[in-house]
C-alpha cells in the first residue's frame, strides 16, 4: 500500500499524540471523522501502525542513567548468536539490542539507577551472557535529543 499525504498526516500526528481522540485527530488532519477512522483501521491491519504505548519517564522510574554496551562474541555461527539473542532478550534493564556492523557484534541500551546499579547488571546479567568474548560499556552524560517519531 501506498501512503498518501493524509496517511503522513495521520501518522506524524499519531507519533507525537498517540492517545488522541479520533474526533482531535479528525480536526488535526482536515478529514471527518468517519474518515479518518477508516484510515487509522487501514494503517493498522496494513501493519504501518505496530502499536501504542505509553513512554515513561526513566527519573521518574528511577532508571535515570543510560549505558551503551558493545559487545563482541567469540564466533558468529548461528548458534553462538542465537543463544546470545536469547539471554539477552530476557535481561529487564535492557531496552534495545542491536547486530551491528563494524568492531562489535551487538550494541546494547541498558538503563540503570545509577553506576552501583549497572555494577549490578554487568555481575547478574550481562557477565553470564553466553559467547561474549568481549564488553565495552559507554555511560551517557546526558540525553541531548530523544525521539520515537519515525520519518514520515
Amino acid at each position: 500500500m501506498e501512503l498518501d499525504q493524509t496517511d503522513r498526516r495521520i501518522l506524524t500526528v499519531l507519533q507525537k499524540r498517540g492517545r488522541m481522540s479520533n474526533a482531535d485527530l479528525s480536526e488535526e488532519v482536515n478529514l471527518s471523522a468517519s474518515a479518518c477512522h477508516r484510515r487509522v483501521q487501514r494503517l493498522e491491519s496494513d501493519g504501518f501502525i505496530k502499536d501504542y504505548v505509553a513512554l515513561l519517564d526513566p527519573r521518574k522510574m528511577r532508571v535515570p542513567t543510560t549505558v551503551f554496551v558493545e559487545i563482541t562474541l567469540s564466533g558468529q555461527a548461528d548458534e553462538v548468536l542465537e543463544a546470545f539473542e536469547k539471554a539477552v532478550a530476557r535481561i529487564p534493564d535492557v531496552l534495545e539490542c542491536h547486530l551491528m556492523a563494524g568492531t562489535a557484534d551487538y550494541l546494547l541500551k541498558v538503563v540503570a539507577e545509577n553506576t552501583e546499579d549497572f555494577a549490578r547488571i554487568h555481575r547478574q546479567y550481562l557477565a553470564r551472557l553466553p559467547g561474549v568474548a568481549q564488553m565495552q560499556s559507554s555511560f551517557a552524560l546526558r540525553t541531548v535529543f530523544k525521539t520515537t517519531a519515525l520519518p514520515v
